[in-house]
């Protein structure tokens, strides 16, 4: 889809559906931040179901208001256990989706997140990997001790290996954090694939209809192998089935 091919008052109505999107993306998170931060007094799960039915209306309210689906490939892959989940970051959709799909999923994020008021408070309180990025080896090895912790007790631990979000087709920049708690852990890890950014971009107001696809790879398993060796393969299956995902100049950025 060229830039020429969509005309002014498609993109004014791309513009309309992202701020009713935006609209209940704030409502909804005003809604339940309170329940979940009360939640967290009677117990983890209590306040995680509580976060799971919010993060459900925020992907069903953007297929609904956006007109943006899923498709999902590779759940045999998915093990019964919990383990380390290493993912391409396109988009804030993924964050959501990955929470959604799976079971008492918790995140890697930056430390400064939890500083912002309410969103931060939750964060903190589920118990996220909270990391300061700036401290070197020292945040790895609290990324690698905290998850060790975490997946003793059957939670899902999600690294984006680039660190941030990525724009669809910029160069891959796996970084050795994810494969070093994989390593010094031996805990396998679960690749994800997804092209999220050709639908809801990086730091885009508007969210393009269409179906992302993700696609959950098999286990790989940290035996005898390096962080070097693990970064090697896991950024080698996630991005060759990105080449086969990513439809470029899908649309005008």
């Amino acid at each position: 889809m060229s830039a020429q091919s969509i005309s002014t008052g498609y993109r004014l109505w791309l513009y309309v559906r992202g701020a009713i999107f935006w609209a209940w993306l704030i409502v909804s998170t005003a809604l339940f931040a309170i329940p979940a931060l009360l939640g967290i007094l009677v117990s983890f799960e209590f306040a995680y179901k509580i976060c799971k039915v919010w993060i459900a209306g925020i992907i069903l309210g953007l297929k609904v208001i956006c007109g943006v689906n899923w498709e999902v490939h590779g759940t045999e892959n998915i093990p019964d256990k919990a383990c380390l989940i290493l993912s391409k970051h396109q988009s804030t959709w993924e964050t959501f989706f990955l929470a959604h799909h799976l079971k008492h999923v918790l995140f890697v994020a930056k430390k400064s997140l939890s500083w912002i008021p309410v969103f931060g408070w939750m964060i903190k309180l589920l118990g996220f990997v909270m990391i300061d990025r700036k401290s070197g080896r020292s945040a790895i090895h609290q990324m690698t001790e905290q998850s060790r912790e975490l997946i003793a007790k059957n939670r899902w631990i999600v690294v984006f290996p680039e660190g941030t979000r990525m724009p669809v087709g910029a160069e891959p920049n796996y970084r050795i954090g994810g494969m070093k708690v994989s390593a010094d852990t031996q805990i396998p890890i679960l690749p994800v694939a997804v092209n999220s950014g050709e639908f809801w971009p990086r730091m885009g107001f508007i969210k393009w209809p269409g179906t992302i696809t993700v696609v959950f790879g098999p286990l790989i398993h940290p035996e005898d192998k390096s962080p070097d060796d693990i970064r090697s393969e896991v950024q080698t299956w996630i991005e060759t089935v990105m080449e086969k995902i990513t439809v470029k100049d899908r649309f005008p950025y």
